[in-house]
């Protein structure tokens, strides 16, 4: 017994940096008190934050729509939310089982330099073009668990061109910046569309890379909107949670 007691008050001992014990009962000690808050030293992983709230009526208008549709097309300008609340809704539906994976994809489109400039790899070559979907998706769970979850394949970050001859099923799926893509582009991506999933589609037809002949998003959208069962959203430009600046800008850029 004595040997007991001795591992049990070594126990209490150790643990007195976290907890106090008066009269066999834990009483949380206040951190303030022990000079120390949550949120000093190293950023916390943000995957605390269960859900997103819209920050305007469009925004509430496509939240509900991904809950609603399957199929979602949304076009608006820059700084409207598109990437994040869709990144943030598939996020949503794998933790709640709705879907078993996330698969994100992105145009690699050149802006004035050339893929083969970069160094190293493939892979390395093409993540500065899909590095805002690694940060929204680092937001939403944390580095740790994104990490663990794209090791095992649960989500899946390609480029557009990786995606020709797939079905995508119990997925949820997100087409970044679709303004880059050709019209052939984004048939080829919605025929995507398997059993029990929900793809979005996102771009701003304003600001496409490429010529206006060629991007096909004003297009497809235009005819996809004749479709009762697919959701067409256009965001505005006082749907923009940027800087103020920004909406001012592109009123006159």
């Amino acid at each position: 017994m004595g040997k007991r007691a001795q591992r049990r008050r070594t126990r209490e001992g150790q643990s007195n940096g976290s907890r106090q014990v008066t009269s066999g009962k834990l009483h949380a000690v206040n951190p303030s008190l022990m000079g120390w808050e949550p949120t000093d030293g190293i950023k916390r992983d943000q995957s605390y934050v269960r859900h997103v709230r819209p920050a305007s009526e469009g925004q509430r208008e496509l939240l509900e729509a991904m809950r609603n549709h399957h199929l979602i097309v949304t076009v608006g300008p820059a700084g409207t939310g598109k990437t994040y609340l869709a990144v943030a809704e598939a996020v949503e539906a794998l933790e709640d089982g709705a879907v078993a994976r996330i698969v994100l994809s992105r145009p690699a489109v050149e802006a004035g330099e050339t893929l083969g400039f970069l160094p190293g790899d493939m892979e390395e070559k093409l993540a500065p073009y899909l590095r805002p979907l690694y940060d929204a998706l680092n937001d939403r769970l944390g580095g740790k668990r994104l990490k663990s979850l794209m090791q095992d394949g649960t989500i899946e970050i390609a480029p557009i061109g990786f995606m020709r001859g797939r079905t995508l099923n119990n997925a949820f799926i997100v087409i970044d910046e679709a303004q880059n893509c050709t019209y052939g582009q984004l048939k080829m991506l919605l025929t995507r569309l398997g059993w029990n999933s929900t793809m979005v589609m996102t771009g701003d037809p304003d600001q496409s890379d490429l010529l206006p002949e060629i991007s096909g998003l004003a297009e497809v959208s235009r005819r996809l909107d004749l479709l009762d069962d697919i959701a067409v959203v256009r965001l505005q430009d006082q749907d923009i949670v940027r800087h103020p600046l920004v909406a001012q800008m592109l009123t006159v850029l």
